[in-house]
């Protein structure tokens, strides 16, 4: 019947054609069909239930069978229902349509109004805005041909699954023409596919009950779906929770909702509001928005008290906090299916959010799998996405491993592109994915991991940097008060006289000790330090200004050609490798001093701070001499171990990388003789 049903996507599409007449832009269509689309839904379901219902009690006590309707759940229609009008019995008369159609839209169950937008105030929600839209139509003069053409789209031979495949596809090309929509609602047809059937695989046929939460639901095609396609696989009992933001996304799928055996959706934002405190879903699957921001929301996540989040990832992209909260409510027992884009493999640095965001999923051995989808498979972009699979109960033989499947090129060119989606996957290309998941073994686009590959030290270092011949300037050694004896950061110098360059031009500092300033050029002194002596000092370079600091019958300088520090006495000792610090610093009024700029010199070692990226063991010993071995082979400088911060992350390129196939010579060799030989009989027919 999924056929059949399609038939009227052309019909839903063919009601844009008095919009376009009329003048509106076409990334408004949404908002102007989202409505019509809801009441035709709406309206055969409440027929198709209305019948079903007749034929199993009867209709001969019109009050007891609206009862029996009503305590159905499904919203209600009076005029549907006990009267047996219809969009397209108010459509038969254009001159009482007025009062008749919003007769007819009043008549409905309130939380079905709610959903609608049936005549609300300046202040409430309007998710469907039915009321405004109305109006709008009505002052273009085409409200009842508009509301005539959707009338003429019958949907009760239907059920729920195959209207639900009418509206994703309706779904997805407003998606494609509307910025505010576009991507956020819609996963692929195949993708849902795919995803059903990774459960499939995981899942026993039984009677338990089984629940299905999408915590970005949209329109609920991903949900839905995966209930559908479970339920025809599976003979288990199901109960599906969505939560959405999107008013009128929202609206659509709590409709749908209510003509499902057991379901409930939820509106507002899955990130600040606490819908699901103490539950626990057995199945959880989510296609998040990514590379959106959250900062508008950024004190509510970082004041959470549900403990959802062990780590915050970039402000610019959410799609860690919405997979944190997946696995804060996915069972002990439970399986998830995440789509992210591929920042989430590799952003942020090791000790950042996003790493230690997939350090704790590591940790917790919850990743089961990760699978990479062709390019141009989903309607809004055209880049890699992956999808994640997290289980909390992995097999004993998968503890503290991973596969990583390549699925890249696992496709088929569609006949016809739809928005950016120009390939697609078969139902063979699913199951090779899915066989590669179950098998769980190496094969040419699949390998298995243990978990700790994508672990890495980030082992920073202080560096010591050395002259030509492999020395750094000696510092002399104090006792701190623990009595160790520990080398000193600096040797002080006592000059009578600085000489450099800046700028090109020379100058001396002979005075060290600044108490006095030009009145009539500055305030203060400390006006004087900060606008002319401190960016003075802050920009002499040792090493390219030529300073010279001169001593009591001692010059030291920097030399360039050797890299080091030259002490020159009338001999020229060479001292090693370092640095001359200038330092300038204003010193307030004290009980014993007047205030005053000092000037100091300051001889140090030539340090720098650096970080090795270093492979990581589990075990201490082995991961400690891991780096010991690493910065042996690696390090040539003197160095002193800093901070070593774990990180973890993943990379499709390097794991599944192809070098080049390269021509060989003599093939080259031939194509240039060809080449050449073509170019002899051109030269010689242009001869002729």
């Amino acid at each position: 019947m999924v056929e059949n049903i399609l038939k009227h996507e052309s019909d839903v599409w063919k009601t844009a054609d008095l919009l376009i007449g009329a003048g509106i832009k076409q990334s408004d269509f949404p908002k102007y069909m989202m409505p019509f689309f809801a009441l035709v839904m709406v309206e055969s379901r409440l027929i198709r239930e209305s019948k079903r219902l007749e034929e199993e009690i009867g209709k001969d006590n019109m009050d007891d069978f609206v009862e029996m309707f009503q305590l159905e759940g499904l919203g209600y229609n009076d005029y549907a229902i006990r009267e047996g009008k219809t969009l397209k019995t108010i459509c038969q008369n254009d001159k009482t349509f007025d009062v008749d159609f919003y007769a007819y839209i009043r008549a409905f169950d309130p939380e079905t109004r709610y959903l609608l937008g049936v005549d609300k105030g300046t202040d409430e929600e309007k998710f469907l805005d039915i009321s405004g839209i109305a109006g709008l139509l009505k002052k273009k003069d085409i409200l009842f041909d508009t509301v005539k053409a959707w009338s003429e789209i019958d949907l009760t031979p239907f059920n729920n699954s195959e209207i639900t495949t009418l509206e994703e596809h309706i779904k997805r090309r407003w998606a494609d023409i509307s910025a505010e929509t576009a991507g956020e609602q819609y996963t692929p047809e195949d993708i849902i596919d795919l995803i059903t059937e990774i459960i499939a695989s995981k899942i026993d046929d039984n009677d338990k009950f089984l629940t299905i939460y999408d915590p970005t639901c949209g329109g609920a095609n991903l949900l839905f779906g995966v209930e559908d396609k479970i339920q025809q696989k599976f003979n288990r009992p199901t109960k599906t929770h969505g939560d959405e933001w999107n008013d009128t996304l929202y609206a659509l799928a709590k409709i749908e909702s209510r003509f499902r055996n057991d379901s409930e959706i939820r509106h507002g934002n899955t990130l600040t509001s606490i819908f699901h405190i103490e539950k626990k879903f057995d199945i959880v699957v989510a296609n998040p928005p990514y590379g959106v921001d959250w900062k508008g929301y950024k004190k509510d996540i970082e004041n959470d008290t549900t403990e959802r989040f062990v780590a915050l990832p970039s402000i610019s992209d959410g799609q860690f906090l919405f997979t944190q909260h997946i696995l804060h409510h996915l069972a002990d027992d439970g399986l998830s299916v995440v789509v992210h884009n591929g920042s989430t493999l590799f952003s942020g640095d090791a000790g950042g959010g996003e790493s230690n965001i997939r350090k704790h999923f590591f940790e917790n051995d919850w990743v089961e799998a990760i699978i990479q989808m062709p390019t141009d498979e989903f309607f809004n972009t055209g880049i890699y996405t992956y999808l994640w699979i997290f289980n909390k109960n992995k097999p004993a033989d998968r503890k503290d491993k991973l596969i990583l499947i390549d699925g890249s090129n696992l496709w088929e060119q569609l006949k016809k592109s739809k928005g950016k989606k120009r390939r697609q996957m078969n139902p063979d290309h699913r199951a090779k994915i899915v066989n590669a998941f179950t098998q769980f073994e190496d094969n040419d686009f699949a390998k298995v991991f243990d978990k700790w590959n994508f672990y890495y030290n980030k082992q920073s270092i202080m560096l010591t940097n050395i002259d030509e011949d492999g020395n750094s300037i000696n510092m002399p050694t104090k006792t701190n008060r623990a009595g160790d004896v520990v080398e000193a950061k600096s040797v002080k110098l006592n000059p009578t006289k600085l000489v450099y360059e800046l700028n090109g031009e020379a100058y001396e500092i002979s005075k060290f000790v600044i108490k006095e300033f030009d009145d009539k050029n500055f305030k203060n002194l400390k006006e004087y330090y900060s606008k002319i002596l401190k960016p003075k000092i802050d920009n002499i370079d040792y090493k390219e200004s030529d300073l010279k600091v001169i001593s009591k019958g001692v010059t030291h300088w920097y030399d360039n050609d050797r890299e080091t520090i030259i002490e020159d006495d009338g001999t020229q000792t060479v001292l090693g490798c370092g640095k001359i610090v200038v330092k300038a610093s204003y010193k307030k009024v004290t009980k014993t001093k007047k205030e005053h700029i000092a000037i100091t010199v300051e001889l140090t070692k030539d340090l720098e701070k650096d970080y090795e990226i270093i492979p990581y063991s589990p075990v201490e010993a082995t991961n400690q001499q891991n780096i010991a071995d690493f910065m042996a082979k690696y390090v040539t400088r003197p160095f002193e171990y800093l901070d070593n911060v774990i990180g973890v992350e993943l990379n499709f390129n390097k794991v599944f990388y192809q070098p080049e196939q390269l021509r060989t010579v003599s093939e080259i060799t031939a194509d240039i003789d060809d080449l050449e030989n073509a170019l002899k009989n051109l030269e010689a027919e242009l001869a002729l």
